[in-house]
């Protein structure tokens, strides 16, 4: 995670979210004209959809699959599919505008190193903030090299001066391969090998060349999987929401393109925090702003992501928008000790707090 490190003496944070956002809006985070900002996290949503691309392309003997290799329902014309392979989702921290603080500057009180994250939500105050994975990067799988089916046609189909002619030599040669494979498999071909190993290369080559051409009759189908990544935002509950449609002929297309099937989201609020007392802060606003470091009690979120009336993947996740802020006194941080204080990067809230005497 990269962060830059602000040494300040810290007296206090500004609890008016008004005051806040005034000051966010002349100031960048983590810099005023006497002190710094910093903000407080939200949970947003990432969702990592797979979504696989199947190019279908028919072979050049596609039209004599059934007269020579028994083959039904064998397609003879291009085509292009998609379907989603897998959804994932995973909670990440954003900077929340709405909970913005201001750390001022006094020369009579302890000097504070101030960690803040690029973004500008506060990590750390006199220590190194805990690291935090991040998504690992989708990483599209290698595609299969094939061999070319011309290079195991034998002069005679080469020579063939008509499709139909080639199509009907090149099956006799698929049963030749099919034939020979059988007896090595029961110790009955001309040339037997000498070991397994020997045996396997055999059987392998003859596998090979079957499927090269095979294809010829069957076709070829290149499968491409692509990462399509989605932020959600939540505010508050959500219900029924489309996420995304996925059209087979088009992929993913927008929310409201009626050509995709829809994949809804629904976001609940599990309120395992109680609520703040409203009389409680409206008395507190009424009184000078106290001094100290705001951090937050995050509450839980449940996200679930469905497709017709089943459910694709069901997620509980932290969310700091649901849940309420709390004071950490300004008296933490004096002369008469120094103190460390590490938050959760995701959350918000303390991981970790302690105080030494100064030596």
């Amino acid at each position: 995670m990269k962060h830059f490190i602000l040494i300040l003496s810290f007296i206090s944070a500004i609890c008016s979210t008004s005051m806040a956002q005034t000051m966010l809006s002349d100031y960048k985070p983590g810099n005023t004209a006497d002190g710094a900002v910093y903000f407080l996290p939200k949970t947003n949503i990432r969702v990592s959809i797979l979504v696989e691309k199947a190019t279908y392309q028919p072979g050049e003997f596609s039209k004599y699959a059934m007269r020579f290799l028994r083959m039904n329902n064998v397609e003879q014309q291009p085509s292009t599919l998609y379907r989603v392979l897998s959804i994932k989702q995973t909670p990440v921290a954003v900077a929340d505008s709405t909970k913005g603080y201001s750390v001022k500057f006094n020369i009579k009180t302890v000097a504070a190193n101030v960690v803040l994250s690029e973004d500008g939500r506060l990590l750390a105050i006199n220590a190194q903030p805990r690291q935090t994975d991040e998504p690992e990067a989708f990483t599209a799988a290698p595609k299969e090299q094939r061999a070319n089916p011309r290079t195991f046609m034998n002069e005679e189909i080469l020579a063939a001066g008509s499709t139909a002619k080639m199509a009907e030599l090149t099956a006799r040669e698929i049963y030749d391969l099919r034939e020979n494979r059988n007896l090595l498999i029961k110790g009955q071909a001309d040339f037997m090998p000498h070991d397994g190993a020997q045996m396997q290369l055999m059987l392998n080559q003859l596998d090979i060349q079957d499927k090269a051409l095979t294809s010829m009759f069957t076709g070829t189908t290149d499968r491409d999987t692509t990462e399509i990544i989605l932020n959600v935002n939540p505010e508050g509950d959500i219900q029924h929401q489309v996420l995304f449609r996925l059209s087979q002929k088009l992929g993913i297309v927008d929310a409201d393109d009626l050509a995709g099937e829809p994949y809804y989201i629904d976001v609940e609020n599990l309120k395992t925090v109680p609520e703040a007392d409203e009389t409680a802060k409206s008395k507190k606003k009424k009184k000078q702003p106290e001094s100290g470091v705001y951090v937050n009690v995050p509450d839980r979120m449940r996200s679930t992501i469905y497709k017709g009336t089943n459910q694709i993947s069901v997620v509980e996740m932290p969310a700091p928008q649901f849940g309420n802020v709390e004071l950490l006194s300004a008296e933490l941080f004096n002369k008469r000790y120094t103190t460390h204080l590490w938050l959760n990067p995701l959350t918000g809230a303390v991981d970790k707090l302690e105080a030494e005497q100064p030596k």
